[in-house]
């Protein structure tokens, strides 16, 4: 009878795991290119091709992922038929795990670098008295015919693109 409920501890360790380890790999396949592919940070040519990699493989595998981390979460609800506060707690974490695993699937079909790295499609502009710029500042001047205009890198390192209009000429102004 030792034996049984030995085999049955390491089946619902194993679960626990296994299940545990699903829903890590979920939130890592989101993680690791929000990590990687954040403002003002330089990446390494190796570390931003594996987190581009994740980004274009992420949603097969977050559905792939929550599938099974599902499977061993009915495993590990079922298995825990005990009432009391251990239970509750087990079942506590296998339903925050459910919601990681969740979370992550959508969030591997959102394209959070457009949302965060959105051009500026209407610029206000101040004149050279008026405008908040530094004097280490470092800015991108352009100028067409008679008309210029500067454009602080500090703003298009955070938005990557500018939309503009000079002269009646269109730029696309990007750091």
């Amino acid at each position: 009878m030792a034996d049984m409920e030995t085999v049955t501890y390491r089946s619902r360790a194993r679960f626990w795991l296994l299940f545990l380890l699903f829903v890590a790999a979920g939130v890592s396949l989101v993680a690791v290119p929000m990590y990687v592919i954040r403002p003002f940070r330089a990446q390494g040519a190796r570390e931003l091709e594996v987190a581009l990699a994740f980004v274009r493989w992420a949603p097969v595998w977050t559905v792939v992922d929550g599938v099974l981390a599902a499977v061993f979460a009915v495993m590990l609800w079922r298995g825990s038929s005990v009432t009391g506060w251990r239970t509750a707690g087990r079942r506590l974490i296998v339903l925050a795990g459910i919601l990681l695993v969740t979370s992550a699937a959508v969030m591997a079909r959102v394209n959070i670098f457009e949302r965060v790295f959105r051009p500026v499609t209407e610029p206000q502009f101040l004149t050279a008295s008026e405008a908040p710029v530094d004097d280490d500042d470092m800015v991108l001047a352009v100028r067409v015919g008679e008309q210029a205009r500067a454009y602080p890198v500090r703003t298009l390192a955070y938005h990557h693109l500018l939309n503009d209009t000079l002269a009646g000429e269109p730029l696309i102004v990007t750091y």
